[in-house]
């Protein structure tokens, strides 16, 4: 939220957009294809550095999120129902364009370089290296940042810390939204359902799946495309996950908790961050807080075993990546309630799914 653009994005997209237009030079015109948070990183960007930019938006995003982007100087073209839309005919825009530079939302190991910047700034500020780390998942942009920023601090072996001589690479947990999940399913089908360590996949997908599969050679992992999204939380709107970042989260050294919650758990979590914090974040942000605010979840994710003793959880230190994001508003986030309200109605508990697992916890 404290960024320029208000979310993370900016840490990436803006050192690409930079690079591009020192390589490229003062007449580079910047794409990208957005559900607002990746263009209006773009949009300030390159209004700072004076370049030409124009943002390629689904047809639902909000007038609101338009009339900030103009507001920053960029064109705004709206085209398609969903994200994956908007990047196809800014693709095809690119082609006629001369001087257009293409700028990923998510899939750039630029991207990952920039947003990798956090785990630094959480090993500065940390007196021992975290015991997990929580972070939501779209298409793997972010969670690309994190993988490769523990790397960068050493957070991926088994060096000494300051409290302890024997330690583990530390964990990472993806949270994602029940219907939009490429991130999990990708996981999960690497993975034959999160029960192989050998990175295999089945050679024929059932047509009933919700996704179509794509097989990418370079980095050897089978990629699920969903065929549809289901989910309020836009910002997490992807159909497929970058499969360079798929792979580093298949071969991290200890591995990624995958979990996908409700739209409602994160919908709550939003509410609750913004009475504690007096600041508003949208679902995609408050989907990983929703560990935060339910100790069910926080502990099955942290504590599947029920292992640790009490004395042993209060120790645990556990960083929550806030990502920010502008789709909220405060009218949005007062609607939750009437959602909520009618949910109970229905059903007592959220359901989740964690690495295969299936379990439900109290509203």
């Amino acid at each position: 939220n404290l960024q320029p653009s208000q979310s993370f994005k900016y840490r990436g997209i803006s050192l690409l957009v930079q690079r591009s237009k020192a390589k490229y030079g003062p007449s580079v015109h910047v794409l990208v294809a957005s559900s607002g948070n990746a263009g209006l990183a773009t949009a300030i960007a390159a209004r700072r550095l004076g370049i030409k930019c124009t943002i390629y938006l689904p047809v639902s995003t909000r007038q609101a999120t338009q009339i900030r982007l103009r507001q920053e100087g960029a064109d705004v073209v709206t085209v398609g129902e969903i994200y994956a839309d908007s990047a196809l005919a800014m693709r095809e825009a690119a082609k006629v364009d001369p001087n257009a530079v293409v700028i990923p939302s998510y899939e750039h190991p630029v991207l990952w370089e920039g947003h990798s910047s956090m785990v630094k700034e959480m090993k500065n500020q940390l007196d021992r290296r975290p015991d997990a780390i929580l972070c939501s998942v779209g298409g793997g942009g972010m969670i690309g940042g994190v993988l490769l920023g523990c790397k960068a601090v050493g957070w991926n072996d088994g060096e000494s810390s300051f409290h302890a001589t024997t330690v583990t690479p530390v964990p990472i947990t993806a949270l994602e939204t029940h219907g939009s999940d490429c991130f999990y399913q990708a996981n999960a089908l690497n993975t034959q359902g999160f029960t192989s360590k050998s990175r295999t996949f089945p050679p024929e997908i059932p047509s009933d799946q919700p996704y179509t599969v794509e097989f990418n050679s370079e980095y050897t992992v089978a990629i699920p495309h969903l065929r549809a999204l289901h989910s309020r939380a836009v910002s997490l709107g992807a159909t497929y996950a970058a499969p360079e970042v798929v792979r580093m989260a298949l071969d991290h050294p200890a591995g990624i908790n995958c979990v996908c919650i409700a739209d409602e758990l994160a919908m709550r979590s939003a509410q609750l961050f913004a009475d504690d914090h007096k600041m508003l974040v949208e679902l995609a942000c408050a989907t990983t807080m929703s560990a935060a605010y339910n100790h069910e979840l926080f502990w099955h994710i942290l504590d599947p075993k029920s292992a640790l003793s009490p004395e042993e959880k209060q120790k645990k230190t556990v960083v929550f990546v806030v990502c920010g994001g502008i789709n909220i508003s405060y009218d949005e986030l007062t609607s939750y309630t009437d959602i909520l309200e009618e949910a109970a109605t229905r059903e007592h508990s959220w359901r989740i799914v964690c690495n295969g697992t299936e379990f439900h916890v109290s509203k």
